[in-house]
Parts: C-alpha cells; structure tokens; sequence
C-alpha cells in the first residue's frame, strides 16, 4: 500500500490549521474573551442580553 507523498503533505497542512485554529481559540478563551468570532469580543461582557450599554451586537437577540 503506497502513500503519496501529496497525501501527506496535505494531511500535515490540514492538522496545521485545524491546530492553530484549536490554539487561538483556547488562547482567547484564557484572556476572557466571551465573543470569539465578535469584534468588540474583548469588551463584551458576554451577558448584557440586549441591552443599550452592550458594544458588542452578537447578543442582541437574547433576553
């Protein structure tokens, strides 16, 4: 059974990005960030329901 050589080049790509995804998203978790995917994620306090002092719009349609 013959690996191509391309084949393993592109599983080690992969395992690269999906390992950096996995790295930043647990790096921004440990900073507080509530919002990962939010712009204003690090001043959001992840809790605001809506409400007018919330700079973050990622929760504006819970209650």
């Amino acid at each position: 059974m013959a690996i191509d050589m391309a084949n393993v080049i592109v599983v080690g790509v992969l395992l690269i990005i999906i390992g950096a995804a996995v790295c930043y998203i647990v790096k921004a978790k440990k900073s507080g960030v509530k919002c990962i995917g939010c712009p204003a994620g690090g001043s959001c306090s992840g809790n605001c329901g809506g409400d007018s002092d919330c700079s973050c719009g990622c929760h504006s349609d819970t209650e």
